[in-house]
């Protein structure tokens, strides 16, 4: 059965203060523990902010980090999850509930891909 990789990508300029609320991560919860009993949830977590992160740059000659936040990247991957399903209709079905956890006050996008020879 195919694994897909579901990269959550937020706007850490406008998402609310503080991250999800109770009600959200009530919400969420739920979720994660419905599609971790039905066997389709390998591996998840959110990250943290990019003022805590680096990046790691090979441009062909010479390497670059550049230390966090990037203020300069409208949007940036603050999750991901690790799901084996059937095909990319039910990864699909799994990221939008995960997406409507959210409610009003988000702007996200998630990201799904195949993992190749998953």
């Amino acid at each position: 059965m195919p694994r897909y990789m579901s990269l959550i990508r937020i706007d850490e300029n406008t998402a609310p203060a503080g991250g999800p609320g109770p009600e959200v991560m009530e919400r969420m919860g739920k979720l994660l523990d419905e599609i971790t009993k039905a066997g389709v949830m390998l591996d998840t977590a959110g990250l943290a902010p990019t003022a805590q992160g680096a990046r790691v740059h090979w441009d062909g000659r010479q390497l670059s980090v550049t230390d966090g936040p990037f203020t300069e990247t409208k949007e940036v991957v603050g999750g991901y999850a690790i799901m084996q399903c059937k095909d990319m209709a039910e990864a699909q079905e799994w990221a939008s509930r995960f997406l409507r956890t959210h409610g009003e006050g988000w702007n996200i996008t998630c990201e799904l891909r195949e993992i190749d020879g998953g």
